[in-house]
């Protein structure tokens, strides 16, 4: 983990890391089963499949806690997140690949927006905004 960032390191239009991370359906069920979520459709193939996909998919939650720890991982343990805005879009199936792309949208004093993609196989999985607060 990084020392945590300062304002004079940000410019808006910076770019996060990459991060590409494979979808494993242990990912899935793990991530299902943490946030208690126990539809099928997130650990039981042969359900997911009579819905018309090919396999398990990832829900909301494991999604968000994926792109917060993009997001933290990549400013350091003394930020704060104050604001997160989440748009889902197409599944994250187990055997493909999410990859995180973020930038900086904007920055006032120590807040800075911070704007997370996500895509994979099926197209754009994930947006969101997150909103931190510098110390």
């Amino acid at each position: 983990m990084r020392e945590t960032l300062q304002t004079r390191e940000l410019a808006v239009g910076q770019a996060l890391p990459d991060l590409d991370l494979p979808i494993t359906s242990t990912l899935i069920v793990g991530g299902a089963l943490a946030s208690r979520d126990y539809t099928p459709v997130h650990h039981d193939k042969a359900s997911a499949v009579s819905q018309g996909l090919p396999d398990i998919f990832m829900n909301i939650l494991t999604t968000q806690g994926i792109c917060s720890r993009y997001v933290t991982q990549w400013a350091g343990p003394n930020v704060f997140v104050t604001r997160v805005q989440t748009k889902l879009g197409g599944p994250n199936m187990a055997g493909d690949t999410l990859k995180l792309r973020g930038k900086i949208c904007s920055i006032d004093g120590d807040v800075a927006d911070i704007e997370v993609t996500g895509t994979n196989a099926w197209g754009n999985h994930v947006t969101a905004i997150f909103t931190i607060r510098l110390p």
